[in-house]
């Protein structure tokens, strides 16, 4: 249920990297399904990089944080990746980066409650893609084994993760060192793909007098990355819901950093190291861009498109999100832009040879699935577990017939949680 892919790393992996001034922020005010926060600037204050801007109170305490110093422009409804219109804090760039004095904490001496209340006030979230509350994985936790740093990076062309690890060992290090204090953990373990010795031996050279903390090289194979796939690659335990059930906690390598930054200086995510990368961008490598810069600069900033027929995604591009304008803005938790050359691709008729079931990380049945929602059978969908796809993009990957099955299948799952949400 998982199989090697073509990384193209080497695109950018070896690459300078850029830091992106932009003229002007426009920073989403969202939050999961949440797009009502508490707003905390209006047009024509000033505000500081690191001046709280907004926060979410509801389900979790989310900040969201001014990413530049300069002047409130408008508080407006933009597009949003999510495909909606959303509130935007759309700022003018005075290119000073005046920074807030914001709070620091030492971890050494802090306890673990007031470690977790400082990663939610800081509003660290995870940093490889899902933009998770960090925090609430920390609350309440009892008998962690192993704290998982994961700095996997399975999905094609991304390497912003091993930039920041080769760029700032020394910080991530303390991220985790704090975070194993919140969890309590162990032991710690730091997997990367074994495609990256020079990376690996670093690290472990850095580690040689830490107790408890190793790192270890998983296999190159997608979706490795998945906490599901890490978790029994390493401990060779499954679960049900959660890795705590089986005594472990996973963040992202970036995620750590980010915490140890808040920590440190007092500064929250108020810049990105995201990949740029593909076929259709002329200068793929990674960019340190503010939050809230849109796709458009930083594509600029990488030379721009090397054709007007391209397919721009937030992520990467098995699990990533398709953008239709380039206008649309970077978050917190974004880790890499996607820019491809735009192919045809020509669909046959479902050969029923079972690729997509044999390889589905969930072990799920993506042809049933998509034919019971053809014919509206929610009990069905139910039957065959159609939430607890990932969206992992394998099942598309693997198809003979060229057919897009993530697609479809994504649609049944809407479909059903459209219907339980009905009743």
């Amino acid at each position: 249920m998982r199989t090697h892919i073509n990384g193209h790393k080497e695109l950018s992996e070896h690459a300078d990297i850029i830091t992106l001034v932009p003229e002007k922020v426009a920073i989403p005010l969202y939050f999961g399904t949440e797009m009502n926060p508490q707003i905390l600037v209006q047009p024509g204050d000033e505000v500081k990089a690191g001046t709280k801007i907004a926060q979410f109170n509801s389900r979790f305490v989310v900040p969201i944080y001014s990413s530049v110093s300069g002047k409130v422009e408008a508080v407006e409804d933009r597009l949003h990746q999510s495909l909606k219109k959303v509130k935007h804090v759309v700022i003018s760039n005075d290119k000073k980066y005046t920074k807030e004095e914001n709070p620091v904490l030492d971890y050494k001496t802090a306890t673990r409650e007031e470690l977790v209340d400082f990663m939610m006030n800081a509003g660290i979230v995870g940093c490889g893609g899902a933009g998770f509350p960090a925090y609430v994985k920390y609350k309440d936790v009892k008998d962690v084994e192993n704290l998982i740093i994961n700095a996997v990076e399975c999905e094609p062309y991304i390497t912003s993760d091993y930039k920041v690890m080769e760029n700032d060992f020394d910080l991530v290090l303390t991220g985790i060192k704090a975070m194993k204090k919140m969890s309590d953990a162990k032991k710690v373990l730091i997997a990367i793909k074994k495609t990256h010795p020079e990376l690996i031996q670093s690290v472990s050279e850095k580690l040689k007098n830490e107790k408890d903390i190793e790192c270890i090289s998983v296999p190159d194979v997608y979706p490795m990355g998945w906490e599901r796939t890490l978790v029994y690659q390493l401990t060779k335990k499954r679960y049900d819901k959660l890795p705590l059930e089986v005594g472990c906690i996973v963040n992202n390598a970036t995620t750590a950093y980010m915490f140890a930054k808040a920590l440190t200086t007092g500064e929250p995510i108020v810049s990105r190291m995201l990949t740029v990368s593909g076929d259709a961008v002329k200068k793929p490598c990674n960019v340190i861009a503010p939050v809230g810069s849109s796709a458009h600069d930083v594509i600029e900033a990488c030379g721009g498109y090397t054709t007007d027929d391209v397919v721009v995604c937030f992520g990467g591009p098995m699990m990533g999100t398709t953008i239709t304008t380039d206008d649309v803005c970077v978050e917190r938790q974004n880790n890499a832009i996607t820019v491809l050359k735009k192919v045809a691709i020509d669909e046959v008729a479902c050969l029923r040879c079972g690729s997509c079931s044999d390889h589905c990380p969930s072990g799920l049945q993506p042809v049933r699935i998509v034919q019971a929602n053809k014919l509206k059978d929610m009990a069905r969908l139910e039957k065959l577990n159609v939430s607890k796809c990932i969206e992992c993009g394998m099942c598309t990957y693997v198809c003979p017939s060229k057919i897009a099955v993530t697609e479809n299948v994504r649609r049944a799952k809407r479909a059903y949680q459209m219907s339980k949400a009905k009743k």
